[in-house]
């Protein structure tokens, strides 16, 4: 197991890039969510701006 774990003298590699794209995978949509709610405040902040 401990073999498989290393891969190869490369473990380092594949589990860092393994754990930065989970991550990123994590959060993505986070971020997503977090800019869908600043551009709908910024929507409604111009709406009512132009209908002034």
């Amino acid at each position: 197991m401990l073999e498989w774990l290393a891969m190869g003298g490369y473990a380092v590699y594949v589990w860092g890039a393994f754990g930065m794209t989970a991550a990123c995978m994590a959060l993505e949509p986070w971020w997503l969510r977090r800019q869908e709610k600043v551009l709908r405040k910024q929507i409604v902040r111009l709406s009512e701006a132009a209908s002034e």
